[in-house]
């Protein structure tokens, strides 16, 4: 009996399977190469983006610092003015009162120059 395609005309059988073997190992191996560079790419851009994120934590540790400390700053003022709120009103009323007497005579003195 004959089987189809293996005729006596035909390369021999081992030849045929070696030679198809070495097509799939090639393009196994360039297969593989593409994949190790895909795989080194995403390793570079994880460590990368290890380095950024350790960097942004430091900032945000820095700012967190700062902001700690302006908030320090504008309590004390805040302590500060309102102290002086619940200080004497009366004087405050009375420099305010005066001030404004002092602007009112220069514009008036001005006003008169012309």
């Amino acid at each position: 009996m004959r089987r189809a395609g293996l005729g006596e005309g035909g390369p021999p059988q081992g030849n045929y399977v070696a030679s198809g073997y070495s097509v799939y190992e090639e393009e196994n191996e360039h297969l593989q190469e593409g994949l190790k560079a895909k795989v080194n790419a995403l390793k570079h851009l994880s460590i990368d983006i290890g380095n950024e994120v350790k960097y942004q934590n430091k900032m945000l540790g820095e700012m967190d610092t700062d902001f700690d400390s302006t908030g320090g700053l504008l309590g004390s003022t805040i302590g500060r003015l309102k102290h002086l709120a619940r200080g004497s009103q009366s004087k405050v009323f009375c420099y305010m009162l005066l001030f404004a007497l002092f602007v009112f005579i220069v514009l008036y003195w001005v006003i008169k120059l012309r």
